[in-house]
């Protein structure tokens, strides 16, 4: 069994393969650094650079060239959250069986796919997370499903990108929605015509259609926030001003999470919680406050809710590596690793051995981060 992995490569090249396009929204729409030559250990920190945003100057004649602004390329930081496992053991008596069937390599290159899937789908979950606690605005009503008679819910979760900045029409942005958001719109009569949707993939395949620049997609993993305890708050700044992020709170009592949405008195718009309640104050995310508010207003924590994802790639990123090994090595006695080329996702395959018993294990380790609030906001269902 020394090279039991060679038997069984082709399975796990399809299965990597397979997974990586099955239903998952969060990561086909996020950046993805993945390497699959690199390890990392559970708290590597896992650099990318990015471009600061640009300075105008006025323009001046001159008979000397100006200098201009240097220009920086900078790093940042992602830390490996995550190094997981699924492990798949089995015995002698175990493969003699399956020989007599359908054959060892079928089932164990199903169970692979399934290990994956696994992992998959807890880098979904996280990416999830990840995104609806550092979202910037909402809009929508906590407990109704959106899509409940049109679409017009993606023109209002737009406008929040489009009013904090977000480029448009660069096909890069996403919305994942949970599958009883994407029935109702499977099921809206304007997108069931094909002369109305501009074509019959729904309808034939049931493919959601990109609308009004946003890809939609669909993700399990999208799931329900449970609303923090706080009641009566009041605002505890006498000038807070457009732009603020750190919110102030005082006279109330309970908890108020990270995720939560809360209001203004007098005002309609959904703010998310990016930090939660510690020390008198929370910060919300994206542009801050979109008016001013004043000392003593009540604050109001929202209803829980499912958060569907409205964001940009550049405002999500997914790290993949290798997990790490001692120098060396460890006892494995077969190792492969597996990068999907569409997806970007890594899984390692090693395979030890024992006493009339051997392990396949299927390893990831993973981060994720929202690098940019501001392009991120939620759909409430």
């Amino acid at each position: 069994m020394a090279n039991v992995l060679t038997d069984l490569a082709a399975d796990i090249y399809k299965a990597a393969d397979v997974v990586g396009r099955e239903l998952v929204g969060f990561i086909p729409a996020s950046t993805i650094n993945a390497n699959g030559s690199e390890r990392a250990a559970k708290g590597d920190v896992v650099r990318a650079s990015f471009t600061r945003e640009a300075t105008a100057v006025d323009v001046s004649e001159s008979m000397t060239i100006p200098e201009g602004t240097d220009q920086t390329v900078d790093n940042k930081t992602l830390s490996i959250t995550n190094a997981r496992a699924v492990q798949i053991p089995y015995t002698g008596e175990d493969i003699l069986h399956l020989n007599n069937g359908i054959g060892y390599e079928t089932v164990y290159g199903d169970q692979i796919a399934q290990a994956m899937r696994t992992l998959t789908n807890e880098m979904e979950q996280d990416l999830w997370e990840e995104a609806y606690t550092n979202s910037s605005r909402a809009f929508g009503t906590a407990g109704t499903t959106p899509f409940g008679s049109n679409f017009s819910e993606i023109a209002e979760i737009r406008q929040i990108l489009v009013d904090n900045g977000m480029p448009q029409n660069d096909g890069q942005v996403s919305l994942v929605l949970n599958t009883l958001a994407g029935t109702n719109l499977r099921q809206l009569a304007q997108l069931q015509q094909a002369n109305t949707a501009g074509g019959t993939d729904l309808l034939r395949q049931g493919v959601l259609l990109d609308l009004q620049g946003l890809g939609i997609r669909e993700s399990a993993q999208v799931g329900l926030h449970t609303k923090g305890t706080g009641t009566s708050y009041l605002l505890n700044d006498a000038s807070s001003a457009i732009g603020d992020t750190t919110i102030a709170a005082d006279g109330g009592s309970g908890t108020i999470l990270a995720g939560d949405i809360v209001t203004f008195a007098g005002t309609s718009t959904k703010y998310v919680v990016n930090s939660a309640l510690a020390g008198g104050s929370f910060t919300i995310g994206g542009t801050g406050l979109v008016a001013a508010e004043a000392d003593d207003d009540a604050i109001t924590v929202g209803d829980s809710y499912t958060a569907n994802i409205a964001f940009h790639r550049r405002a999500l990123e997914l790290a993949v590596r290798a997990p790490a090994v001692p120098q060396g090595g460890d006892t494995a006695d077969d190792a492969l690793t597996v990068q999907d080329p569409v997806s970007g996702l890594v899984f390692e395959v090693r395979v030890y051995k024992g006493y009339r018993k051997t392990m396949i294990e299927v390893a990831a380790s993973w981060g994720v981060k929202a690098w940019k609030s501001d392009f991120i906001a939620t759909l409430v269902g």
